[in-house]
């Protein structure tokens, strides 16, 4: 089952299926362990009115006033590698060689919800940086709990850069405005996603396509779950948050974003999420 985010209601997708819920409070709505029978029983009792569908320009990022968005990096030994070649230079290529072997992993603060667009919304590059990518990232619907009840598409937007320059600037190089989108719509399942799943991304610049790449979570060196354990092993999240689990697929040295860009990540099951560089 799918929900999308709107202005003031939840469209519901299930299985083709569409329904509307009038919803005014989204973190209270979505911060609900048993998210999934309580959507299911809102179409059984009626108070979900049917839809024809739903209208992708009124579709708003799925997150919350409330809610705060994370990242996790270095879970892929792709981004290992690509994380070494940046930071070469500045001597820091050792420091994630040994995080993506160390037991406690690399977790970060991403972006408040002002910062975060959605679905066909626009994504910026840092005017200060040479060399900017997009991040592909499975993201993790999280409840206060620190239960795991849905999935959705994460761009963690990074300026490689500053972040090569030295390890310190990570702050810088991953949270600015507009420097995440999420979306389109949040799968609500109570099941783990199989390890088959695919990951994919296509840039396109004037209409060719520039870069292209695929990974499946079976790559991911560390689970959803350890990932959670970690970010929730301190901190409290009283609205639930959203988790992004790093990324497999990256860039080589040779490609940066410019302006006017379209990003397209999709992941088997959710859907695909599309943004332009502003």
């Amino acid at each position: 089952m799918k929900i999308y985010k709107l202005n003031s209601t939840v469209a519901i997708d299930d299985n083709g299926q569409y329904y509307s819920v009038p919803v005014t409070d989204w973190d209270s709505f979505i911060n609900d362990d048993d998210l999934l029978s309580k959507l299911k029983g809102l179409i059984r009792s009626g108070k979900a009115s049917k839809a024809t569908g739903i209208e992708e320009s009124a579709i708003v990022a799925p997150v919350g006033s409330g809610q705060e968005l994370w990242a996790c990096g270095v879970t892929y030994l792709r981004s290992k590698v690509g994380r070494q070649e940046e930071s070469k230079a500045s001597g820091g290529a050792d420091f994630y060689a040994k995080v993506y072997e160390a037991e406690r992993p690399e977790v970060f603060f991403k972006a408040t919800p002002n910062r975060v667009v959605g679905h066909q919304q626009k994504v910026r590059i840092r005017k200060d940086s040479t060399w900017d990518v997009p991040e592909p990232e499975l993201t993790l619907l999280v409840t206060s709990s620190g239960k795991i009840i849905g999935y959705t598409i994460g761009n963690d937007m990074s300026s490689r850069s500053i972040e090569g320059e030295n390890p310190l600037y990570l702050p810088q190089a991953k949270t600015y405005d507009a420097c995440a989108a999420i979306g389109p719509c949040i799968y609500i399942t109570d099941r783990p996603l199989d390890k088959s799943t695919l990951i994919s991304m296509v840039i396109s610049r004037d209409s060719q396509k520039v870069f292209e790449g695929s990974v499946a979570l079976e790559q991911m060196k560390r689970t959803p779950e350890e990932l959670v354990s970690f970010v929730y092993r301190a901190c409290s999240f009283p609205q639930g948050s959203l988790i992004m689990t790093g990324t497999g697929i990256v860039p080589g040295s040779d490609f940066t974003l410019e302006s006017g860009d379209e990003i397209r990540i999709s992941i088997e099951n959710i859907g695909t999420l599309v943004n332009v560089v502003a």
